[in-house]
């Protein structure tokens, strides 16, 4: 039987999603009681990492040991991945002396093409088109703190960008209305538009937009590997910035998340991302408790 792979949000069903969200919460409950679970024991993690990262890292590498396993940390200056190895060697290769191998990198299609050749399940830790891996944990954060998020409105600020993108898939499996609020020239790719354009609205207007929203969203204007554009896109990107004037538009019970690391004063007012109303912290702790049970749902109940 292949592997079961998690590339972006859609290689789940609906309802294998939820019970994922279900699951990391309690797995939370067990890693707060300090009860030993080690489902993954003498398993091992490869975790290629061609984009640097502080919450990817840490939350896997913390997770598998958690799990009983071990986590092998790989950069592009420590393997032949970076010397010009063939995707397709090196996954042949890696994957069977491992259990399973997260990969944050650029280009999507070097993730497919991994997943293509390897004998174990692999993880899409990140590439420039997907993060599916920030959107369990903020489901899961919005889970635990408001309940159910179907037949809510969550709206997207700033650029149509990875984060974007899975939003939209996050939207299509777990059933609510996903406004994109961008410049012109910034919407996200039209192939996802086309695919999920049931659930998806895309505007310049930030006020209307976040009028009546029930979770508001940012990201940072430049991501990895855009730095170069960075004042283009500061100029471009002024009147989106996150402020307690848009906040107020939402819901009295909205809550605004960010998927870190954030740039007060840019992308988001600090009075905002320091609110009550604010529930980063916890979004970047429940990477941690979401991928848990993503690798025991692909390592354990896959394989069953």
């Amino acid at each position: 039987m292949p592997p079961r792979h998690f590339l972006t949000l859609t290689d789940l069903t609906s309802d294998e999603l939820k019970q994922i969200l279900l699951r990391a919460t309690e797995l939370k409950k067990i890693h707060r009681e300090r009860t030993q679970y080690q489902p993954l024991k003498n398993r091992v993690m490869a975790m290629i990492f061609e984009k640097s990262s502080t919450r990817t890292r840490v939350s896997f590498e913390a997770g598998m040991a958690q799990f009983g396993g071990h986590a092998l940390f790989l950069s592009p200056r420590d393997t032949q991945l970076g010397r010009g190895e063939p995707i397709e060697d090196s996954a042949r290769v890696i994957s069977s002396m491992v259990d399973v191998v997260m990969i944050r990198t650029f280009e999507h299609e070097k993730v497919t093409k991994f997943a293509e050749y390897s004998s174990v399940p692999v993880i899409n830790a990140l590439t420039d088109d997907y993060h599916p891996c920030q959107l369990l944990a903020d489901m899961q954060t919005y889970l635990e703190h408001r309940g159910s998020i179907e037949g809510k409105k969550v709206v997207w600020v700033g650029d149509g960008n990875n984060m974007c993108n899975s939003y939209i898939n996050a939207a299509h499996l777990l059933n609510f209305e996903l406004t994109v609020a961008c410049p012109k020239g910034y919407e996200p790719a039209s192939k996802i538009l086309e695919q999920h354009q049931d659930r998806v609205t895309v505007t310049q207007d930030i006020k209307k937009a976040a009028t009546d929203a029930d979770l508001i969203v940012t990201d940072v204007f430049a991501s990895m590997g855009q730095e170069e554009e960075q004042e283009k896109r500061l100029q471009d990107f002024q009147g989106y910035q996150v402020t307690q004037h848009i906040m107020s538009l939402a819901k009295s019970d909205a809550l605004f998340m960010h998927c870190l690391p954030a740039h007060r004063g840019e992308e988001v007012a600090a009075d905002v991302i320091d609110a009550k109303d604010s529930v980063v912290w916890d979004e970047a702790e429940n990477r941690l408790h979401a991928q848990k049970a993503l690798l025991e749902f692909l390592l354990c109940e896959c394989e069953e």
